[in-house]
């Protein structure tokens, strides 16, 4: 009996003799030929993992190698330490917007049915840094959101540049259409919010609620925890704030203006008294960061008490720090809520009986 012999060991018993002469005549050199090609590509294929087809290869920066190193050090707890900047995401030149956004690893679609029903809107206000601003869009975007940024005027044109650049790869984000030169602590940087606000009301009609921000703030939660937490709160609003503390009633008892020169800009009190607010509203003090259902955004455009305290406004300390949260707290407001989060108008209700 003939065995066969095979790599790594025998083969099966051959009992034919006439075929194990056959066997074991030489090959024609086609037929060897072929049967070398077939073994190198079959070691290919089980070495890079291409069977049964060809899967597409990103190249690595060395930036994204070693994040890939943090990464895998992270997920098995051990320290590590990042040194310097390894992070270099900006869209350079022309490059695609599908590249880009590739390489950037954004969020190319909606991660849940529950949060594509609950879309929200975000307006960004911007005036520097924009590596940071990149890292805090990449974090919050979502395709199914709308962002509005506003780009403060005095900014540089390169700046300006590259936002725009950046934001043109993303059909559900845009620069405000409107840009104020911003104060801090001036009418301005409301303006620059209600901006955003009237021009993500004409993008889209579908939002739920509208978070305002700047560009270094940078999110602590997922865009499902966002969703989950704001739907917690049955369409109201959430506007913290108090009575006037006493080191804040100055701000709206005496008249405020924005100054500017080519170098800084500041406000200056004029030491001349304010007018009472209109439609005797008492003015509450509280966060200029918010969350705003969509109703009551409307109503800030529309409504002629919060036109009214607008322009009031306009010569105030920080409006931005009273405006939303006195508003929030008109009792007739459907859309308000103080800051445990009661209704406003169940807080009339309760005064009033």
């Amino acid at each position: 009996m003939t065995r066969a012999e095979g790599c790594g060991g025998s083969g099966p018993a051959v009992k034919n003799p006439a075929l194990a002469r056959a066997m074991l005549r030489p090959k024609p050199p086609h037929l060897l030929a072929v049967a070398l090609l077939g073994g190198l590509g079959t070691l290919l294929v089980l070495r890079q993992g291409l069977f049964p087809f060809p899967a597409p290869r990103v190249p690595r920066s060395p930036e994204g190698h070693h994040l890939a190193q943090v990464c895998e050090a992270l997920t098995q707890e051990r320290k590590v330490f990042v040194w310097d900047n390894h992070l270099r995401t900006s869209r350079n030149g022309s490059a695609p917007c599908g590249d880009y956004g590739t390489a950037s690893h954004y969020l190319p679609r909606v991660l849940s049915a529950e949060e594509a029903a609950f879309p929200l809107a975000f307006s960004i206000t911007l005036h520097k840094d924009f590596a940071t601003f990149e890292r805090v869009f990449r974090a919050l975007y979502a395709p199914h959101n709308v962002y509005c940024v506003h780009v403060d005027e005095k900014a540089p044109a390169r700046f300006k540049r590259e936002v725009a650049l950046l934001l043109e790869c993303f059909p559900n984000a845009f620069v405000a259409s409107r840009a104020e030169p911003v104060v801090y602590a001036g009418i301005s940087r409301l303006q620059a919010d209600l901006h955003c606000m009237k021009d993500l009301l004409r993008f889209s009609r579908r939002w739920k609620y509208l978070l305002n921000m700047c560009g270094q703030d940078f999110p602590l939660r997922t865009n499902r925890e966002m969703v989950r937490h704001l739907k917690g709160f049955k369409g109201k609003n959430i506007t913290p704030g108090i009575l006037p503390p006493k080191h804040a009633v100055h701000r709206t008892k005496y008249v405020f203006k924005e100054h500017m020169t080519r170098g800084s800009s500041h406000m200056v009190n004029t030491e001349t008294l304010k007018t009472p607010p209109p439609h005797n509203l008492t003015i509450y003090f509280g966060s200029a960061y918010v969350a705003l259902t969509r109703p009551f955004v409307e109503f800030l455009f529309q409504d002629q008490r919060a036109l009214d305290l607008l322009e009031w406004s306009k010569d105030t300390y920080s409006p931005d720090e009273h405006f939303w949260v006195t508003l929030n707290r008109i009792p007739v407001i459907n859309h308000s809520t103080d800051s445990a989060g009661n209704s406003c108008r169940d807080n009339y209700e309760k005064v009033a009986g």
